[in-house]
């Protein structure tokens, strides 16, 4: 994976009032953090982190944040927040990662090929969204590909049957269940029992966890509510 380069300028005040100056500026407040650094407020350019978020690897891409005086910071994006009725970017999370040292993800997958048992009119359905996985963070995939032609009516593929690139492990259970062909009736009744899409994907983190910022606590983490 290439490490994309992010400019970000350090943040002296906080506060709603410094972020919608900083908003008219052209940026958004942002906060970097990580095990072994205090919650650090910055500033970065919103069509510069689109740019990241729209790249290959989305959320999961690596990033250098360069600070002004030389300074830079290994991060990934933990997360995000649009303005409600603008969907402008008002403001983002940093973790810091060391490239040494494994992150847990989650990957989107895709399906290859038509199932059998679709062919024969059942329905395929997917149990996740995404693949949570461990590994370092240069060897983050872009997506994994289930292939899902052999599968017939009833038969489901299980988390045992990934296969993933050297040095990425699922952390799912091999008897996980990742997708299945159902009858269409069976498979109408189980969408109705289950939440619409699922939940959302897990943020980003270094293997064995950082905890974010208290949003009541500091004031970068006050900055996230100014978005009303």
């Amino acid at each position: 994976m290439e490490i994309i380069k992010l400019n970000a300028t350090r943040r002296e005040e906080s506060g709603k009032s410094a972020s919608s100056r900083l908003r008219r500026a052209g940026q958004i407040p942002a906060i970097a953090y990580g095990r072994e650094l205090a919650p650090l407020s910055v500033a970065v350019s919103p069509k510069a982190l689109l740019q990241v978020l729209g790249s290959d690897h989305g959320k999961n891409s690596v990033v250098e944040l360069a600070i002004e005086n030389g300074e830079t910071l290994t991060v990934m994006v933990r997360d995000y927040d649009y303005h409600p009725i603008s969907r402008e970017l008002v403001h983002a999370d940093f973790i810091q990662v060391k490239l040494d040292q494994p992150v847990d993800v989650h990957i989107p997958f895709r399906t290859v090929g038509k199932p059998k048992g679709v062919v024969t009119g059942g329905v395929l359905q997917q149990i996740f969204r995404t693949i949570p996985v461990r590994c370092l963070p240069e060897k983050i995939p872009s997506f994994i590909e289930i292939d899902v032609t052999e599968l017939d009516m009833g038969e489901s593929y299980k988390a045992s049957g990934l296969t993933l690139p050297e040095g990425v492990k699922a952390l799912l259970a091999d008897e996980q269940t990742i997708a299945v062909v159902n009858a269409p009736e069976k498979a109408g009744a189980e969408d109705e029992a289950k939440p619409a899409a699922g939940a959302p994907a897990a943020a980003a983190a270094p293997a064995g966890g950082a905890a974010a910022p208290a949003k009541g606590g500091a004031a970068p983490a006050g900055d996230k509510k100014d978005k009303k």
